[in-house]
């Protein structure tokens, strides 16, 4: 398994911008698809946006479209999360994690870092 160091997040006033990186060791990065995941106190966990190993393909949940880009480095095995027009619903921790070509389980996770917005 990838190992996966999370940082970027913070506290920030709504409308404005963080970018979040995840730094992957251990493991051959170009072969994981990468997800960035969030938790909000009392809620469960959600799929934010995922990338595939080579970029060219990504998803976002409805309520980031627009707003928030995912992207990855494979030459510097990372992947970012680059979030703008930040609203109170973003609070949350943030997670990305690591799901190896073939498979359809994330099974590498970081240790997640807190986004808090104020309104």
């Amino acid at each position: 398994q990838v190992q996966l160091v999370e940082s970027g997040g913070g506290l920030v006033q709504a409308g404005g911008s963080l970018r979040l990186s995840c730094a992957a060791s251990g493991g051959i990065f170009r072969r994981y698809s990468m997800g960035w995941f969030r938790q909000a106190p009392g809620k469960e966990r959600e799929t934010v946006a995922t990338i595939s190993w080579s970029g060219g393909s990504t998803y976002y949940t409805d309520s980031v479209k627009g707003r928030f880009t995912i992207s990855r480095d494979n030459a510097k095995n990372t992947v970012y999360l680059q979030m703008n027009v930040l609203k109170s619903e973003d609070t949350a921790v943030y997670y990305c994690a690591a799901r190896s070509l073939g498979t359809t389980t994330y099974d590498s996770w970081g240790q997640g870092t807190q986004v808090t917005v104020s309104s």
